[in-house]
């Protein structure tokens, strides 16, 4: 499948449009090369995807869900050829990139199929002052949705958003991070074979600026997946038209460790957790909170795991490269300034950061105040700290300005803790599990941003409620007329003090 894309074609006496390459982040070598939309150019695809959106809105949850099913099962058939496109703009393993597709198809299907039962008309109680009305409530789409997506994840992420708005009934405008321009268009590309009709989905590409010009286009909801900076700058772009945002904007999340957890199996997930993926996952593991009990033990298979993965773009290697260029710089910040102040570095360090490929390292005894605790590092890296106990570890996760998603490793006060902490989503004796189950929500609170993608909530998310009322008997009581009477008001008192009084 082709992955070329062009730009709104321009006069002879316009200049060609701008373009930009994307890279191969272990090599640096050009992979494809994309336009840079002017505001111009979105403004017009916007336009499209309106006429679009009133085809797509217009058929079944049915029809819509047949289409989408059609979708994910080109993304399953061609899963080895979408890998390698992942691969090659991401630096990721293929079996990595695999994985990604297979869950991103998981979502696909289970909002196909749900969306009717979850935003469909359904009847509601009218109470009893009105109980001479009918009333329901049904949830409508939006009509375009734009979506910003991330380069870590540049399949499962934006999808999230996209098939989720799809299934609601929107068109959507999709711009992919400018590091994985490439993995977009195969996307739209494969959407295009299953609706040739309309234009329901949509590509832009290009830099910044082409991501504020979707802000300011008019649409009728921003999805983005970033950091919480970039994050700031949407809703700034999105207010002036009153854009209604939905904002996942990274975590520093934490594992805790119980005394009375399977230390095997916590430290296989921390391992995972922190490093798979170069460590570049906003529900990664970047934090653990290990019982004292436990602490040592702990430890010690950590660091016989982690010195087993090796950051590399060979296909021994379990992890690739920083995707992002500036990436290693950030992540040998935040070891050095660990360092600095007292942390011990028991796999890795300084010198396991290069200019492309960053080695895994392991922190322990790391001041809660330094820059490894507190800012999202976004590379192979773990903090580990010890704890007097579970109420201890819940408070310094707790402490965090994020709020993404969390882990704990307990055999009795797993649900417990997991109520405790202060995030979106926590998975419990497992890491991560939440993000492949389509019937939950993903999201976070705090500097991780609003709203939800995945499950009921997502699907929502992209529709508003529409709630109607209407006379099914001739009225008892005249409530809203200047003719109501005495005798009605004396009614309405009493059949309240009746029910509630």
């Amino acid at each position: 499948m082709s992955t070329a894309i062009t730009a709104p074609e321009t006069s002879a006496d316009q200049a060609p449009p701008q373009t930009f390459d994307s890279l191969d982040p272990a090599t640096g070598e050009v992979v494809g090369t994309y336009p840079i939309f002017d505001a111009a150019a979105v403004n017009e695809t916007v336009a499209r995807a309106r006429t679009a959106a009133a085809w797509w809105s217009n058929l079944s949850f049915d029809e819509r869900g047949e289409y989408l099913r059609k979708w994910a099962g080109v993304l399953t058939r061609r899963m080895n050829q979408l890998a390698e496109v992942v691969h090659a703009e991401t630096g990721k393993p293929h079996s990595d990139a695999q994985l990604e597709v297979a869950m991103a198809v998981d979502h696909i299907d289970w909002a196909s199929r749900n969306a009717k039962k979850v935003l469909g008309r359904k009847r509601v109680p009218a109470g009893l002052v009105m109980a001479d009305h009918a009333a329901s409530v049904e949830y409508l789409p939006l009509g375009v949705i734009g979506v910003i997506g991330p380069w870590n994840y540049p399949v499962f992420t934006p999808l999230g958003s996209i098939s989720y708005a799809l299934a609601a009934g929107n068109a959507v405008v999709f711009k992919p991070s400018e590091y994985t321009p490439g993995v977009g268009a195969w996307l739209v590309n494969a959407f295009a074979e299953v609706v040739r009709e309309q234009p329901v989905l949509q590509l832009i590409t290009g830099l910044g600026a082409t991501g504020e010009a979707l802000c300011r286009s008019g649409v009728d909801k921003l999805a983005f997946t970033g950091s919480a900076a970039t994050g700031r700058k949407i809703m700034h772009s999105c207010a002036d038209t009153l854009t209604p945002v939905l904002i996942e904007a990274g975590g520093k999340d934490a594992l805790l460790v119980d005394e009375d957890a399977n230390i095997d199996a916590a430290a296989d997930a921390a391992v995972w957790g922190g490093l798979s993926n170069a460590g570049q996952t906003c529900i990664g593991v970047e934090r653990v909170y290990v019982h004292e009990k436990v602490y040592d033990q702990f430890v010690n298979k950590v660091t016989e795991l982690a010195r087993d993965v090796r950051a590399g773009s060979d296909p021994d290697a379990k992890i690739g490269p920083m995707t992002m260029p500036s990436q290693p710089g950030v992540v040998r910040s935040h070891i050095s300034d660990a360092l600095e102040r007292g942390a011990t570095a028991v796999v890795g360090g300084l010198d396991a950061v290069g200019d492309r490929l960053v080695q895994p390292t392991v922190l322990v005894n790391v001041p809660e105040d330094s820059t490894a605790m507190t800012e999202e590092t976004f590379g192979p890296t773990l903090a580990v700290n010890k704890v007097h106990d579970m109420d201890e570890a819940v408070t310094l996760a707790n402490a965090s300005k994020y709020g993404l998603g969390s882990t704990v490793f307990s055999k009795k006060r797993g649900e417990e803790l997991a109520r405790r902490i202060r995030s979106g989503m926590t998975a419990i004796n497992s890491v991560i599990a939440f993000a492949g189950i389509p019937s939950l929500p993903f999201g976070g609170i705090g500097d991780s941003g609003f709203g939800r993608i995945h499950g009921p909530d997502g699907l929502k998310e992209f529709t508003y409620a529409k709630a109607v009322a209407k006379r099914r008997l001739p009225a008892m009581l005249t409530l809203t007329s200047f003719s109501r009477t005495p005798k009605a008001d004396k009614m309405v008192t009493t059949l309240t003090n009746l029910r509630h009084g």
